[in-house]
């Protein structure tokens, strides 16, 4: 019995670890951690898009193990924490560097009459917004701080707690059901 007791946690653990692993992937779609919205972007580089899906690298970075009566969810990208928790970065040399190397590579890229001035059309309008919004994080001076609004994708909430006691309840009523009773006389 004590083997069926084991293999029936088992099952419990990893039915647990394939549906919260659903659930976490699922928040990408929803744009939000369940029932709670992220927050939109104010930069103008991916419009409404997606939020947190630029190339789906955050979203295939999670992952879990189970060690021994736990599971650990975790992500091996490096800004998922802060997206996850919200939070402050400082800005430094490096980063306004990069900063003014976007702000050139837009505005090299519009399009131009043969006379050489500027094409009044939809693509230009998008990149001058583009490029303006660059422009601005250049001009940022080194030390100022940017503000990175929290975005849970992975964590606690009550519905994580609902869907790991309906999967218990399941499983252990499996078990039980399965469980031949000898009945003495």
């Amino acid at each position: 019995m004590k083997d069926s007791l084991s293999t029936a946690i088992g099952r419990i653990l990893s039915d647990i670890r394939v549906g919260l692993s659903d659930e976490f992937d699922k928040n990408f779609e929803r744009q939000g951690f369940f029932s709670e919205a992220w927050q939109r972007r104010k930069s103008p580089l991916r419009g409404d898009g997606h939020v947190l899906v630029s190339s789906g690298d955050l979203r295939r970075s999670i992952a879990s193990k189970v060690d021994g009566q736990s599971i650990t969810f975790y992500s091996s990208s490096v800004y998922a924490g802060i997206h996850n928790e919200g939070g402050t970065i400082r800005v430094t040399s490096r980063m306004k560097r990069y900063f003014w190397h976007k702000y050139y590579e837009a505005q090299g890229s519009f399009g131009r009459k043969q006379n050489g001035s500027l094409r009044n059309d939809r693509r230009n309008r998008h990149l001058t917004s583009v490029s303006e919004f660059w422009r601005g994080m250049a001009l940022m001076k080194e030390g100022k701080t940017i503000r990175i609004p929290r975005r849970q994708f992975i964590g606690y909430s009550p519905e994580v707690e609902r869907l790991v006691c309906d999967i218990i309840e399941s499983n252990l009523s499996d078990y039980f059901n399965s469980i031949d009773i000898i009945k003495s006389e």
